[in-house]
């Protein structure tokens, strides 16, 4: 990949992932290992970024959580190297997983906390709360559905995107 190509990349994710909440340098890093057909150290994820070697391994450790990259070994090596994920379709879920856990779970139980402190009180905010909790109830089944089942779940999204 020409190099500008790549640094443009590697900055679009970094944008992106921000706005979604990911931490920017963990999003660059991901970039820049989706980007490479060889595994790279953290002093080479750390130099070609310009991030601290430090900021760069609480990010690997961050990714290697949430299941989009791997530590590799390299015979003859004492440093660990890391890649992305082979299949971007399982990224795609691994990240899905780990956002459902984090920020949609928590969002969930706030609703239903709060409608249990609504009830008996003013019927629009109980009206609106019930329908919040419907609605999240309804894209939780709908995450679960696509994570129970990937493969279908893949071709769905697919027959999805043709409408």
């Amino acid at each position: 990949m020409d190099s500008d190509k790549q640094a443009e990349f590697i900055e679009t994710w970094g944008a992106m992932g921000a706005l979604w909440g990911i931490n920017r340098s963990m999003a660059r890093i991901h970039a820049l290992l989706i980007t490479q057909e060889a595994p790279l150290s953290l002093d080479e994820i750390s130099e070609r970024l310009q991030i601290s070697r430090g900021n760069a391994s609480m990010s690997l450790k961050d990714l290697r959580a949430w299941g989009v990259i791997q530590r590799v070994h390299i015979n003859g090596e004492r440093k660990d190297f890391y890649v992305t994920a082979p299949d971007m379709w399982e990224m795609f879920f691994a990240i899905l997983r780990e956002r459902k856990r984090r920020e949609f779970d928590p969002a969930l139980s706030a609703v239903r906390e709060a409608l249990a402190e609504a009830s008996g009180g003013g019927e629009v905010v109980e009206a609106r709360l019930k329908q919040m909790l419907e609605l999240l109830q309804t894209g939780e089944r709908a995450i679960n559905r696509l994570l129970a089942h990937e493969g279908a779940s893949k071709a769905f999204l697919g027959l999805l995107a043709g409408f």
